[in-house]
Parts: structure tokens; C-alpha cells; sequence
């Protein structure tokens, strides 16, 4: 049952940032598009993809955290022995969990103090935009769950043709 949960999440998960790429993608092109064929931008256009670039990092970064491509320093755990090498993996695990948690409960925050502002353009809640920050990190709260064990205990990551990180290190 984890593993359908673990397969469902990581398939929203990258259905949403291709979604959102896609958009952002073809909104920026349509807007180029027409400024330089018509002399007219969309007004909207900017803020836009300004926005979903935002969702986009929030929500992808879970998926990166699976992948390991999340910067990090491997040198002390490759040098000590298996078991203490898992130790660190553990306190890595724990340290995330504890800063996660904390940064859901500021975006949350933040979010909601931003609620009444709004867009200049749009026009939507300024707090619909930081509402990113909880969401993302929310994920990457379930994420780091999911994956944690096997990291622990066998520093094993994702690993598929979309992203290898073995060939990254090269």
C-alpha cells in the first residue's frame, strides 16, 4: 500500500511540474510571440509566469530531494564505516524533517499575512503565491517519509532515465 501511495504522489508530483512548465512555457512564447509579430503584449503574461515559476520550484523540489540532486556534501559518509555512515544519514534525515515542519508552519503563516494583498495585475491574493511554500514543503515532508528508509539504511536514491545522478557527479 506505501508503494501505490509512493507511486501516486511521485506521479502527481510530476504531472504538476510538467503542467506548470508547459504553461509557463507556452505563455512566455505566445507573449513573445505576439510582441514581436504584433507589437502587443499580454498584460498578464509576466506575472504569470513569474508565479508559476514559483509553484514550479516549490513542488519540484520534492521530486529532486528523491533523485539526490539536491546539493550536498558526501565526503564524511563515504569515509566512515557503514554503520556510522547511516547514522549520519539519519541525523540528515531528522535535521530536514525538523526544518521542513518549521518552514510549513512560516509559509503557512506568511501566506495567510499576505492573504489581503493582491496582485497588481491579476489581482489574486498575494497569499495564493506564498502558499507555495507550505505546499512545497509539505511535499517534500512526504517525500523525505517515503524515501528516508532505504536512504538510511542504504544511501539508495531514485534512479531512472529522467535523472541519474551518478552521471550529474561527472
Amino acid at each position: 500500500m506505501i508503494d501505490d501511495l509512493d507511486r501516486a504522489l511521485r506521479a502527481a508530483n510530476r504531472w504538476a511540474v510538467i503542467a506548470m512548465l508547459a504553461a509557463m512555457a507556452t505563455i512566455v512564447f505566445a507573449n513573445v510571440v505576439l510582441r514581436y509579430t504584433t507589437g502587443v503584449s499580454i498584460l498578464w503574461a509576466e506575472e504569470v509566469s513569474r508565479y508559476l515559476m514559483i509553484w514550479l520550484t516549490f513542488i519540484g523540489s520534492g521530486l529532486v530531494l528523491r533523485y539526490g540532486g539536491h546539493v550536498g556534501i558526501e565526503t564524511l559518509q563515504e569515509t566512515l564505516p557503514p554503520r556510522r555512515a547511516a547514522g549520519i544519514r539519519a541525523v540528515i534525515v531528522v535535521l530536514l524533517l525538523a526544518f521542513f515542519a518549521f518552514m510549513v508552519v512560516v509559509g503557512a503563516r506568511y501566506a495567510a499575512l499576505t492573504w489581503a494583498q493582491t496582485t497588481p495585475v491579476l489581482q489574486i491574493p498575494v497569499g495564493a503565491v506564498y502558499l507555495a511554500i507550505p505546499v512545497g514543503f509539505a511535499l517534500l515532508t512526504a517525500h523525505l517519509l517515503l524515501m528516508a528508509r532505504a536512504y538510511v539504511r542504504e544511501r539508495r536514491l531514485l534512479a531512472d532515465g529522467e535523472f541519474d545522478g551518478e552521471a550529474a557527479k561527472m
